[in-house]
């Protein structure tokens, strides 16, 4: 598991006062309103920055830094990430993983044969799905639905899921 997980990159500056637009990678945008630090990843170096400031503005989020005033000083972090410890991560529900703790996982069947390896959660309108590599290469894609996910177990690494009809013809 990571100790780090990214919740946004800088995509540039605002204004004049050290501001900066920063691109939302969490699913929780409202979570920037009690954020209190964050962690700047420039490639580097990690620093520890406290956030005292947060504005959205469309799909965007505006922090402002404490120390930093002027726009000088954060130029030089455009295209940066900015990380949260798992401490300070959105607390999830029952059933809900981070997409970076299931990359990875071991995927079974109901019936005991391995399927592959859990290579990509996608996004959808209606549920997430999960893309699941083969020993023989091939993607298949399975609907994160109820019906389809059985288990997800992080500390043996693995997710049991039931392979619906036709969905290994695709």
């Amino acid at each position: 598991m990571q100790d780090l997980l990214q919740v946004g990159v800088i995509s540039s500056t605002h204004g004049i006062a050290g501001e900066v637009k920063v691109f939302p990678t969490t699913d929780d945008v409202n979570r920037f309103d009690y954020l209190k630090d964050v962690i700047l990843d420039t490639g580097r170096e990690k620093l520890n920055l406290t956030v005292a400031g947060v504005k959205y503005f469309k799909n965007m989020v505006i922090l402002k830094f404490k120390g930093i005033d002027n726009i000088n000083d954060v130029e030089k972090y455009r295209g940066c990430s900015l990380w949260v410890t798992r401490e300070n991560a959105v607390e999830l529900d029952e059933d809900e993983y981070f997409v970076c703790d299931m990359i990875g996982l071991k995927v079974m069947t109901d019936e005991g044969e391995e399927l592959g390896e859990l290579v990509d959660v996608i996004q959808t309108g209606a549920n997430d799905v999960y893309a699941v590599k083969t020993k023989e290469g091939r993607e298949v894609l399975l609907p994160a639905i109820a019906d389809c996910v059985l288990n997800v177990n992080l500390e043996e690494n693995t997710m049991t899921v039931h392979v619906m009809d036709g969905l290994l013809d695709l």
